[in-house]
C-alpha cells in the first residue's frame, strides 16, 4: 500500500503518535488507563456499600456531596501547588493519597467495620487525592509530547477515561454478580488498589518536573497564587469563553438525572437505564477511536463551539425520541461531540496558558469539570419536576446549542482562536 493509500486511514484512526514517541507519555498513559478502571469500580462499590449499611438513599447522596466539596476546594489549591513545586513529585504525594484511601476502603470491609461515617470520610479523603493530582497531571502533558502532538495526547486520554467508565461498572457488576457484598466489596476494593499501583509506578519512572521552566513558577502555593491565577484567567478572554461555553453545554444540557425516570416510565425499564447511562460514554469512544483528523485542525476554537453545538442539538433530539434504540444512538452522537469539545477544551488551555499558569487553569477547569455536570442534575430534576421530563430534556438541549452560538457571535476570541 502507497503513502497515499495510506493517509486516509491515519486521518479518520486515532492518532497514536504520543505513544510511539514519548515513552514517559507511553507510561503514564498506561498507568492512567488501568487506575481509571480500578477507580470506576470503586465509585460502584462505594455506594453499593452504603445502601448495605443504611437501607438509605439519602446516605449514598450524601456520597456525592463527600466527593465534590473537596474536588472543588482541592482542585484551585492542588493547581497552584503545581505551579509551586516540582510535579512530578506532588503528583507523587497526591497519588499516594489516593492509594492510601483505597486501602483503607479495603481495610475497612475486611474488617466488617460498618460505619456510613467512616465511609464519607473515606471518599472524601479519595476525592481530595485526586482533586490535587489532577491539575498537575494534565499540565504536564505538554512537557512529555512536542506542541503539535498535545491534542492526539489528550484524544488518548479522553478516550481511555471513557473506555474506563464503560468498562468499570460493568466489571463492578459482574464481582457482583459472583459475590454477596460481604465478599464483592473486598474483591472490588482490591481490584482498584493493584491497578492504581501503575500509576505509581508510571510516576515514579517521570523525569523532574520543576514548575514552568525552572525559574518564572509560582513562589507560592497559597491564596495570593489562586488569586493571581484568577486574575491571570479573567484577562484570557479565550480561556473564560472555553470554560463558560462548557459549562453552557452541562449545565443546560446534561439530561443524566432524568434516566431514572424515562427508564422506567418511557421504554419499559429493565435493560433501558443501563443504556441510557452508558451512551454517552460509548460515543465517546467511538469518537476517540476515529479521531485521526483531530490533531489537523488549525481552528480549534470554532471547532470546539461547533461540537458544543451538536451536543446540544443530539441531546435535544434524544430526548425527543420515542424508542430506546433511538434515544441510545443520539446520545452516543453527543457523546462523540463532548469527547471533541473535551479535546479541544484542554488543549487550548495546554497551549494558550504559560506553563507557569498551567497548574491553575487545570485546577479551575476541574472544578468546573467537576461542578458542570452536577449543577446540571440540578437543573434537569428541578425542571422536570415542574415541566416534565421531555421538555427538561429537549429544552435544555437546544438551549444550550442556542446560547453556544450567541456566546462565539458576542465574543469571537473562541472561534478565532488557531492552534499555537
Amino acid at each position: 500500500m502507497t503513502d497515499v493509500q495510506k493517509r486516509p486511514r491515519r486521518r479518520i484512526a486515532i492518532d497514536t503518535t504520543p505513544l510511539r514517541r514519548h515513552a514517559a507519555y507511553r507510561r503514564m498513559w498506561f498507568g492512567n488507563a488501568f487506575s481509571f478502571l480500578g477507580f470506576q469500580v470503586t465509585a460502584v462499590a462505594v455506594p453499593v456499600e452504603m445502601f448495605e449499611l443504611t437501607h438509605d438513599s439519602f446516605w449514598v447522596g450524601l456520597l456525592g456531596i463527600a466527593s465534590l466539596v473537596p474536588l472543588l476546594i482541592f482542585a484551585l489549591w492542588g493547581g497552584a501547588v503545581a505551579d509551586a513545586v516540582d510535579r512530578r513529585r506532588l503528583l507523587l504525594v497526591s497519588s499516594c493519597v489516593t492509594w492510601g484511601s483505597t486501602l483503607a476502603l479495603l481495610l475497612q470491609a475486611l474488617a466488617g467495620v460498618r460505619s456510613p461515617v467512616l465511609l464519607l470520610a473515606l471518599v472524601a479523603i479519595q476525592s481530595m487525592g485526586v482533586a490535587v493530582s489532577m491539575p498537575a497531571r494534565q499540565a504536564i502533558i505538554p512537557r512529555l509530547v512536542d506542541t503539535e502532538e498535545v491534542p492526539a495526547a489528550n484524544t488518548l486520554n479522553f478516550t481511555t477515561g471513557n473506555a474506563g467508565a464503560v468498562l468499570g461498572p460493568l466489571l463492578a457488576g459482574l464481582i457482583f454478580a459472583i459475590w454477596e457484598p460481604s465478599v464483592g466489596l473486598p474483591v472490588a476494593y482490591s481490584v482498584d488498589a493493584v491497578l492504581f499501583t501503575l500509576t505509581l509506578w508510571a510516576t515514579l519512572r517521570l523525569p523532574p518536573l520543576p514548575p514552568g521552566n525552572g525559574l518564572t513558577g509560582a513562589r507560592t502555593a497559597g491564596l495570593r497564587s489562586i488569586v493571581d491565577g484568577l486574575r491571570y484567567l479573567a484577562t484570557t478572554p479565550v480561556l473564560v469563553l472555553s470554560f463558560a461555553i462548557d459549562i453552557v453545554a452541562m449545565v443546560l444540557a446534561m439530561p443524566r438525572a432524568l434516566f431514572p425516570e424515562v427508564a422506567e416510565n418511557q421504554f419499559g425499564g429493565g435493560a433501558a437505564i443501563g443504556w441510557l447511562y452508558s451512551a454517552i460514554a460509548i460515543g465517546s469512544v467511538v469518537g476517540g477511536l476515529t479521531s485521526g483528523w483531530i490533531t489537523h485542525v488549525r481552528r480549534q476554537g470554532l471547532a470546539l463551539t461547533v461540537a458544543v453545538v451538536a451536543w446540544g442539538l443530539a441531546v435535544a433530539f434524544a430526548g425527543l425520541a420515542q424508542q430506546l434504540w433511538l434515544c441510545v444512538l443520539l446520545l452516543a452522537v453527543a457523546g462523540c461531540a463532548d469527547l471533541v469539545s473535551a479535546v479541544y477544551r484542554q488543549t487550548i488551555l495546554q497551549l494558550a496558558a504559560p506553563d507557569e499558569m498551567r497548574g491553575r487553569m487545570q485546577g479551575v477547569f476541574t472544578a468546573v469539570v467537576a461542578g458542570g455536570p452536577r449543577l446540571g442534575d440540578l437543573r434537569a430534576g428541578a425542571m422536570a419536576a415542574v415541566w416534565g421530563t421531555t421538555i427538561s430534556w429537549a429544552a435544555g438541549g437546544f438551549a444550550a446549542a442556542v446560547v453556544a452560538v450567541l456566546l462565539a457571535l458576542l465574543f469571537p476570541a473562541l472561534i478565532r482562536y488557531p492552534q499555537r
